[in-house]
């Protein structure tokens, strides 16, 4: 039988469709402000730094659980940070990047064609390449009631949203639960971008307000690499129900996939850290006023965006319009279509540029 490459099932990469912008934003005389991607900047706080030092020259294999004290780390953190308890160290599974772990979710959980994957109507598409690489169906919905007779596995849930910064509110949340457990569904939260709420209140989906509870069948994923500025790093851990993280700890044993040592050490000690974190939070708060206001004086609506890292903004004409319209002044944003066709007309414009950049792009817009 013919061989046929997994990548033929798989979207283009979208960011490879932004070289000519790119182009065209960094031919400004004063270089290109690239606000298109939410990769960190900042410098990575020294206790963290010491810790993955510390542990350099071990040369044994780590362990796919992650070490006691990580898993440790952890608990307490979810606890300290957002109020999520009844969270066991057992239930606690490094991965190597969130992206990873959401990657290949649908299928370390063994879904396949037979299988129906929800994702949000605008989405990370991490969500829709992992469905994809398990063979499962896919349907946008944000409302449970489009669905109809379908019956999901599993549904992605994303809040605060990237692209959007949208935050689902307690009840939202709550009808997801109760949703996926009538039709014993696996329920998916990535939750990256919890510890940067600007306005209101995010809640996990392991918050007891939100589950009773009972953390059957609901799955959180939490990443370093924004509030911790951990990107290079791959760190991220996911946690929920038990039985769930117990059955993913057994594949990821089968496949090999070990978060390595170093990077442990290094993710315990900004698990335990709130100080370098609370710092990073402030500075991106910063960043999203100045920028917020200067988005608002060019023209744009802003929506959503009440958490996260990105604005989530339009003027109501075609999405590579502003694009444009952006990069001849020198800055670089991404095209709200990259996270599905209800985001043709807005682009996605990230924090994650120095104070200087911001500042710059904050001149550039009101010229």
């Amino acid at each position: 039988m013919r061989r046929v490459p997994v990548a033929r099932a798989l979207p283009d990469f979208p960011w490879d469709s932004l070289e000519g912008a790119k182009a065209k934003a960094a031919a400004h005389p004063d270089g290109i402000v690239n606000l298109s991607v939410g990769t960190p900047v900042d410098p990575v706080a020294p206790v963290i730094r010491e810790a993955l030092n510390a542990v350099a020259e071990q040369p044994g294999y780590p362990t796919t659980h992650g070490t006691a004290a990580l898993r440790d780390a952890a608990v307490g953190a979810l606890a300290r940070r957002y109020g999520i308890t009844g969270i066991a160290p057992e239930s606690v599974l490094p991965a190597i990047g969130t992206k990873e772990m959401i990657a290949w979710l649908p299928r370390l959980l063994g879904l396949g064609s037979d299988d129906l994957v929800v994702i949000p109507e605008l989405a990370y598409p991490t969500y829709e390449v992992g469905a994809l690489l398990a063979g499962a169906r896919i349907i946008r919905a944000d409302g449970l009631s489009r669905l109809g007779p379908e019956r999901a596995s599993l549904i992605f849930v994303n809040s605060p949203s990237n692209p959007t910064g949208k935050v689902l509110g307690l009840d939202h949340l709550r009808k997801v639960v109760a949703w996926a457990r009538e039709r014993d569904a696996i329920v998916v939260s990535d939750e990256c971008y919890l510890g940067l709420t600007w306005e209101g209140e995010a809640l996990s989906i392991l918050d007891e307000r939100v589950n009773d509870g009972d953390l059957t069948g609901l799955l959180a994923v939490h990443s370093l690499s924004k509030t911790s500025n951990l990107a290079s790093y791959r760190a991220g851990f996911v946690t929920g129900d038990p039985a769930l993280v117990a059955e993913l700890l057994e594949v990821r044993k089968h496949a090999g996939m070990m978060v390595p040592l170093p990077i442990q050490s290094a993710m315990t000690a900004a698990l335990a850290d709130d100080d370098h974190e609370n710092e990073q939070r402030e500075r991106y708060r910063r960043r999203r006023e100045i920028l917020l206001g200067a988005i608002r004086e060019a023209g744009f609506t802003v929506d959503d965006s009440e958490a996260g890292l990105y604005l989530w903004a339009t003027r109501g004409e075609p999405c590579r319009d502003t694009v444009d319209w952006f990069a001849e002044r020198g800055i670089l944003v991404a095209p709200g279509e990259f996270y599905g066709p209800r985001g043709g007309t807005h682009v996605r414009i990230g924090l994650t540029a120095s104070d200087e950049r911001i500042a710059e792009a904050a001149e550039r817009l009101h010229t």
